[in-house]
């Protein structure tokens, strides 16, 4: 395994830094309080090219291999970009437009992924409901066939991008007593009757990003819709993991970065008792444990990247291992950030405070901690 970002990548990842700093944050601090999605901010992503980077240039997209692609969401947390966005962009980007690009027919990807990838379209994944998180098999969202038609009946909840998404990748169970071999996904665009989203959830973090309940009532789409073939559904959903436990865990290693250079600079200007708190072992030992878990994290995530690049199958067990370390251990150097900012630390002026609420849906969305422990002691 090599180490080392090539020339190319290096430049890419700092053009990525300068363009997010003058174009995006900005308006961060804005957007979070008022709890708004920055809809500017998100087709700039489009116009710079990031919501479509790993997909084929007649596609609309970058033609970027993976690590590139993850390096661009480091770049985005290094920056500063709220977390709330970053979200938005992985669902968009990773859980909606990557399961049509690699499942969809010729037709569907040309008439989506365009449109996805420039920023046009804002695109969902729909597979949490109320009842069945963790355990996907207890789904009750249906798919039943009706001629040339399908009809979509239930609720789907914590729908990043809910509110606002323009298409939906949707999971229902076409063969209900199959379980997860009855799933089927399916393929819902905005205005269709039947389909409509809940208002925005208010929640303590990632706050720029909306998040709903989808609702299908009697939803008629057309059969052509459908991804791959019946009973599919299940395997997409996981191989989703892929980008979940790289690209979408990438903003959290660049966030460490950023929340370095803010508490070291922080440490350096803040006197107390006659000299810079920084010189102080208490504050050193936290700003050496920030590090620890930048460094730490930055090798699990790019580790899966590279394997996605060499075209290795998934370590689901070492994807759970990667997936529990950022989701826990995230936290902890967010909560030693707001304490080396002392009050100020707890104040909605200084970043250290929003990225800690940020933080703490890391252990809960894309699979809980306690679903990756249970993961991992399986597979070993």
């Amino acid at each position: 395994m090599d180490f080392d970002f090539t020339k190319e990548q290096l430049m890419f990842k700092q053009e990525v830094v300068r363009f997010a700093k003058k174009e995006i944050v900005p308006r961060v601090q804005e957007h979070d309080l008022k709890g708004e999605f920055d809809f500017e901010s998100f087709r700039k992503l489009g116009e710079f090219g990031i919501l479509g980077l790993h997909f084929p240039e007649e596609l609309g997209g970058g033609g970027a291999d993976v690590i590139t692609t993850v390096l661009a969401g480091e770049a985005l947390g290094e920056a500063g970009v709220d977390g709330g966005l970053t979200l938005a962009y992985g669902a968009h980007t990773f859980l909606c437009a990557d399961t049509i690009f690699r499942h969809g027919t010729e037709a569907q990807k040309q008439k989506f992924i365009p449109k996805l990838a420039s920023g046009e379209w804002i695109g969902c994944m729909g597979l949490t409901e109320p009842d069945a998180g963790s355990d996907v098999a207890s789904m009750t969202t249906s798919a039943e066939k009706k001629g040339d038609k399908y009809l979509l009946n239930g609720n789907k909840m914590f729908i990043t991008n809910g509110p606002i998404a323009d298409v939906a990748v949707v999971y229902a169970k076409t063969q209900p007593e199959l379980q997860h071999a009855g799933i089927s996904a399916f393929v819902v665009e905005k205005g269709t009757k039947g389909f409509s989203a809940g208002p925005p959830l208010i929640k303590m973090g990632v706050r720029t990003s909306h998040t709903s309940e989808l609702i299908f009532q009697n939803c008629e789409i057309p059969a052509e819709n459908l991804l791959g073939k019946e009973g599919d559904g299940f395997l997409m959903a996981m191989q989703t993991v892929e980008w979940d436990r790289s690209a979408l865990l990438a903003p959290f290693v660049g966030s460490a970065t950023y929340l370095l250079k803010k508490c070291a600079q922080y440490a350096k200007g803040r006197v107390q008792f006659g000299r810079p708190i920084g010189q102080f072992q208490a504050t050193k030992h936290k700003l050496a444990d920030i590090r620890i878990f930048g460094e730490a994290a930055r090798s699990l995530v790019y580790r899966i990247a590279w394997c996605k690049d060499q075209g290795r199958p998934l370590n689901h067990l070492e994807a759970a291992v990667a997936k529990l370390y950022v989701g826990d251990w995230s936290m902890a150097p967010t909560f030693d950030a707001v304490l080396i900012h002392g009050g100020y630390g707890y104040c909605h002026e200084y970043d250290v405070e929003r990225i800690f609420r940020d933080s703490r849906l890391a252990p809960i969305g894309g699979g809980t901690s306690d679903i990756q422990k249970m993961i991992i002691s399986k597979l070993m």
